[in-house]
């Protein structure tokens, strides 16, 4: 287990007067390589922007060596979050159920995975980073927290023997963002995605589109529109393809305007009132209509 924000303090050290840190939102995607690191960044990043203390969790990291930068510390990078917690590391590229079978290593349970997790929930926040965005309290006492859990893969992918990403956000009380992609096929990927989500009787706060073209075809521009009406659930936001390459303070000066003005408001309440179908124009949707 690797971890940036240092030894968890004892019960008797973090006091009881301390109010409890909002539930963590769980990042999860309809399937691989869909854009979960970067949409886990600029999320972080819009925290970062209004002046949050950010958390950024990988329960497992898979495809890597001991050393090795992974998921959580390359969101951590983009966005400038300070605390990252890597709760268990497996060799090869594949589910993590499988890549612990095939490294002859123990099965991950929920209780090794999720009290990891809960401490470095309990510890104490810091200030916000100096490279948070101008419109952030820089150097300040950080006006709350937003702690993101990042799963692997799918919602139905296995992280133990029988243990999946739901297993997980059940246990921490927390909702579900689903990452999408943006061309065809992504309606009936992300609604099953949302579908699994309630049916294990979770929240599911919203949708990203993890890669969104510059220049959006028919049906990614069509998919835009639908995704609310097909799932029940708001476009939260966009991340622009490519969004991986750019400099941390690019990005973070970017990431604020990839998403609904409200969106943490929206994930921490549910509301979703203003998102569904053409609200989606809030994120500046281009028609969905054939070229004439």
């Amino acid at each position: 287990m690797t971890t940036s924000s240092g030894p968890v303090p004892s019960p008797a050290s973090r006091g009881s007067a301390s109010p409890p840190a909002p539930a963590p939102i769980v990042i999860t995607g309809t399937g691989t390589d869909v854009g979960k690191t970067v949409a886990t960044a600029a999320l972080a990043a819009h925290g970062l922007s209004e002046g949050l203390d950010v958390g950024i969790c990988k329960p497992i990291q898979t495809g890597l060596g001991p050393g090795e930068p992974g998921d959580a510390h390359e969101a951590a990078r983009l966005s400038g979050a300070r605390r990252v917690l890597e709760v268990r590391r497996l060799p090869d590229p594949l589910a993590p159920e499988t890549a612990a079978r095939v490294a002859g290593l123990p099965q991950s349970t929920l209780p090794e995975l999720i009290d990891p997790i809960r401490a470095w929930l309990r510890a104490p926040g810091g200030s916000v980073p100096d490279s948070a965005p101008d419109s952030a309290a820089t150097c300040g006492p950080a006006r709350g927290r937003l702690d993101l859990v990042e799963g692997a893969g799918g919602v139905l992918v296995r992280l133990g023997a029988g243990l999946t990403v739901l297993d997980l956000a059940r246990s921490l009380d927390a909702p579900v963002v689903v990452v999408a992609r943006a061309g065809l096929g992504t309606l009936s990927d992300t609604e099953l995605t949302v579908r699994a989500i309630e049916a294990a009787g979770l929240r599911c706060a919203g949708v990203v589109i993890g890669s969104w073209s510059a220049d959006p075809d028919l049906a990614e521009r069509c998919n835009l529109e639908d995704l609310p009406r097909v799932t029940g659930v708001p476009v939260l936001g966009r991340v622009p393809a490519g969004a991986g390459a750019l400099s941390q303070a690019e990005f973070g000066r970017r990431a604020p305007g990839w998403f609904v003005p409200d969106l943490l408001d929206v994930l921490r309440s549910g509301d979703r009132r203003a998102h569904y179908g053409e609200k989606s124009t809030v994120l500046g949707s281009p028609a969905c209509q054939a070229a004439g």
